[in-house]
């Protein structure tokens, strides 16, 4: 998947400006990883006459196959034409948009701090996709992007060149040419009409794409001819987000009419409130962290184990606590370790407090001795990372061998997954996870292990708990029965045994 953006300029106004304003140095090759692939930017040419600046996309097509099982986000239908046969790979499609929402995006918002007055100033562009999707055909291309003051070329690519008896494909060159837009706005024309022209997207259209296309669209989609289109396919059909999307759309088009503010125009109910300042909203890690610590000091638990601790962020939060007055970190990775250590600054750790805290290296795969006696164990995002064969031996080590009072489990929820943007229909949230469960995938697993070892399991959302796919993170909280409870119920187990004999 390719495409080149170039400019011309003069010695006194150097092509090379493009560097700046891309955020790329034309004189290195870049690479960035995507959840998808891998993004390349590199510059074929670069004077002060001339300068070119290339994306590169490679999109890995087994694993999009393999695991999206061929299904695509959004009704997209190439994803499912084979197995291992389909387009994503080299026509442009939201995937490209999304690499150059990623690998563009200071651009894309007009922000350039090494020169900031080259955002507002136009300049020659040329853009060319060598391979195109026009579900639409040429006319389509010409319908979309001529408005927005571009000069189009756009060449069908036949079918096959040695048979061109079958005709054009649903293909075509693209070409745009314009000496009148700045490049954040060429760059937001293609992260809308890309997928537009592709008529299909990657990843699930959630509500929130109504804002990230208003703000792609602010200052020429209320007023394109083909406003109801590029809504209606930029949202993948779904008829509520689009006409959202329009009345949205007719506000500002009226608001620019009558040169006044949106909020002016669309003032007929008054606020209740006044509006508080907008706060960044809380990172998924720091919420898990949050609950695990909630959840901790709910069970009492002052002496506490973090199986699992990798770079040691949720033990450097735990030390922030007084109430938790041991806290070890165990990893199989002694680099992992070493970055806590380094993280915790143990070297340089008072001694009252360096008494709190520990880092072991060890396996969740065996019995280790210094795990017994502990008040609590937390195993944060840890069990997707085994291999399921591998579980009943972390089962054992954690809930026999150690049995804690109280074992937190957090694990992603493989249903939330169609609500990030960025990650392609099938994937994991990361390479290295081995499986990724359902809400009742892990409620099964942890009411089993519960009734094996003599926990009762709790299960607790984290982070927003959608009506539909539930929460991203799942947390299952394991308490220890008293002697009293499991004696009554192996009583009751023996009687049903009696009965049924």
């Amino acid at each position: 998947m390719f495409l080149t953006i170039s400019t011309t300029g003069t010695p006194e106004r150097p092509a090379t400006d493009l560097g700046y304003l891309l955020h790329k140095h034309p004189d290195n090759a870049q690479t960035f990883s995507t959840s998808y692939g891998t993004a390349h930017v590199l510059y074929p040419e670069a004077s002060d006459e001339r300068c070119t600046a290339a994306l590169l996309l490679e999109v890995d097509a087994v694993a999009l196959v393999r695991r999206g099982k061929g299904k695509g986000r959004g009704g997209a239908p190439d994803a499912a034409l084979a197995q291992y046969v389909n387009d994503r790979p080299y026509a442009a499609s939201s995937l490209l948009a999304v690499a150059l929402s990623a690998v563009f995006s200071s651009a894309m918002k007009g922000q350039c701090r090494a020169k900031p007055e080259l955002p507002d100033q136009v300049r020659p562009l040329r853009i060319e996709v060598p391979a195109l999707p026009a579900r639409g055909g040429a006319d389509l291309v010409r319908n979309l992007f001529e408005p927005l003051g571009w000069t189009v070329t756009a060449e069908p690519v036949a079918l096959d060149t040695e048979f061109p008896e079958w005709g054009d494909s649903r293909y075509v060159r693209l070409v745009l040419e314009s000496e009148t837009l700045t490049l954040a706005e060429a760059l937001r024309h293609l992260y809308v009409l890309l997928p537009v022209l592709d008529d299909a997207k990657h990843y699930w259209v959630a509500p929130d794409e109504v804002d990230k296309l208003l703000r792609a669209g602010e200052g020429w989609l209320p007023a394109h001819p083909e406003q109801k289109l590029i809504t209606s396919r930029y949202l993948s059909r779904r008829w509520s987000l689009t006409r959202q999307a329009m009345e949205r759309l007719e506000l500002v088009r009226l608001a620019e009419a009558d040169d006044s503010e949106v909020e002016e125009i669309d003032n007929a109910v008054e606020d209740e409130t006044e509006a508080e300042p907008e706060e960044k909203p809380t990172s998924l890690n720091v919420q898990r962290r949050d609950a695990i610590i909630a959840a901790l000091k709910a069970s009492g638990a002052a002496r506490v184990l973090d199986l699992g601790c990798g770079q040691g962020q949720l033990v450097q939060a735990l030390l922030k606590d007084p109430a938790f007055t041991e806290i070890v970190g165990v990893d199989v990775s002694m680099r992992a370790l070493t970055i806590a250590a380094r993280r915790l600054k143990l070297d340089r750790m008072g001694e009252r407090q360096a008494s709190r805290v520990k880092l072991l290296q060890g396996s969740l795969a065996y019995t280790d001795k210094r795990l017994k006696g502990y008040d609590a164990a937390v195993l944060c995002e840890v069990v997707e990372h085994l291999d399921l064969p591998r579980l009943p031996a972390l089962e054992y080590a954690v809930f026999g061998a150690a049995s804690p009072r109280t074992v937190l489990v957090t694990t992603p929820n493989v249903e939330y997954n169609v609500r990030w943007e960025s990650l392609p229909a099938g994937h994991s949230r990361h390479s290295d996870h081995r499986f990724e469960w359902t809400r009742e995938e892990f409620r099964v697993w942890a009411d089993a292990v519960a009734e094996r070892h003599g926990y009762e399991a709790e299960f607790v959302p984290v982070g927003p708990d959608d009506p539909e796919v539930g929460p991203p993170t799942q947390m299952a909280v394991f308490t220890m029965k008293t002697e009293t409870e499991t004696d009554s119920r192996n009583d009751m187990k023996e009687e049903k045994e009696a009965k049924g004999a």
